[in-house]
């Protein structure tokens, strides 16, 4: 089994030996070279040849963001995880990064004991690495990096369904992970100021990070766009952002839909959790509901799309050749849970599109 090759760049010698320990102790890494900044580290690609860079942002002589934007015009399809801190700083100079074409980011440790950073690394850090690099946890997250391999979405949707038959929809709820910032970014520029149902999305990430978010979109978008609060309540033409480190629900409460947040224990390894809060989705607005599972590693939202389906609801998933990794909505099409699959430029006018028909069907 051929093994993937990583160059680490930081400025930090311990943070270096660090990730070189914790990297090179796992039989599919190899860490090929170290860099302490951006000029180094770009000396360096052509010698090592990795497969991936871990990339710090805040370094001296070349920071991370100008180091980003020489890969991606020197090697465009090079994966790059930054590597931040969990600070307002960080959140703000990683989503910089992810819309430089980062493809993907890591946090930092923040406790001080060697051996919780070290099984935090683990955790955080390798998943993402061997799901980047063709060896995610599950098939789906490899079948893009199958050759020759093409996956059919019209073999893999669901059996249609005709649109008048369906009730209007009343909620659109998205779940997006790996690339979803800037799968958010171009999704939701794209409706209009008066949309006519709330939207609520999880996006996974942690505290800090998602607020940041919510404020990017915000000035990006016609739509209302911010961070989920408890009692916030729901409208159409807002959507809101699940916050980081908390599950995000929506409840009935008399004749409003509101919003509510917990800290039960993580679901697929997240929280918050796409499974979450489309379960509760489906309680509330039942066939009424459309899901939207766009890029994203593991499976979260598998088990969500299942009930929403069972409900009468629609789902609607991004395509393989758009998507950073084709792993939550891949799973979802694989389990034939998806009315439409489509590429990521066509899922705003397909959703607008199945909103007006349901109800100009239901009267």
């Amino acid at each position: 089994m051929p093994e993937i090759r990583i160059l680490v760049v930081d400025d930090a010698v311990v943070v270096r030996q660090l990730l070189s320990k914790i990297l090179s102790s796992d039989p599919l890494l190899a860490v090929v070279g170290v860099a302490a900044n951006g000029r180094i580290a770009l000396a360096k690609i052509p010698q090592v040849n990795p497969d991936l860079i871990v990339l710090d942002l805040e370094m001296p002589e070349m920071d991370g963001l100008e180091t980003l934007a020489a890969i991606r015009q020197r090697y465009p399809r090079l994966p790059v995880i930054v590597f931040s801190a969990v600070t307002e700083r960080g959140a703000v100079a990683t989503l910089e990064a992810l819309a430089l074409g980062a493809t993907d980011y890591a946090t930092k440790p923040a406790s001080t004991s060697k051996d919780e950073a070290i099984a935090y690394v683990r955790q955080q850090l390798l998943p993402k690495i061997k799901g980047l690099c063709g060896w995610g946890t599950t098939p789906i997250s490899r079948l893009g990096s199958l050759p020759g391999r093409k996956q059919d979405p019209q073999r893999l949707a669901a059996p249609a369904r005709p649109l008048h038959s369906l009730q209007p929809v009343e909620i659109v709820a998205i779940g997006v992970s790996t690339g979803g910032p800037n799968a958010l970014a171009a999704l939701l520029p794209a409706l209009s100021a008066d949309f006519p149902v709330p939207i609520v999305i999880v996006q996974h990430m942690p505290p800090l990070f998602t607020r940041r978010l919510a404020e990017r979109l915000a000035v990006q978008c016609q739509i209302q766009i911010a961070e989920g609060q408890p009692d916030s309540i729901l409208k159409p033409g807002q959507a809101w952002i699940a916050p980081g480190d908390f599950h995000m629900v929506v409840c009935r409460q008399s004749t409003q839909v509101c919003i509510q947040t917990h800290q039960d224990p993580p679901e697929n390894s997240c929280r918050p959790a796409v499974d979450v809060l489309f379960r509760s989705v489906v309680e509330v607005y039942g066939a009424g509901t459309l899901a939207v599972v766009l890029t994203g590693m593991g499976q979260d939202g598998l088990h969500g799309c299942r009930c929403i389906r069972e409900a009468g609801g629609q789902v609607l998933v991004q395509d393989e050749a758009s998507s950073v990794v084709w792993g939550m909505p891949g799973a979802i099409a694989q389990a034939q849970l998806a009315d439409r699959i489509l590429p990521l430029n066509q899922l705003a006018a397909e959703i607008v599109r199945r909103i007006a028909v349901s109800k100009k069907a239901g009267g």
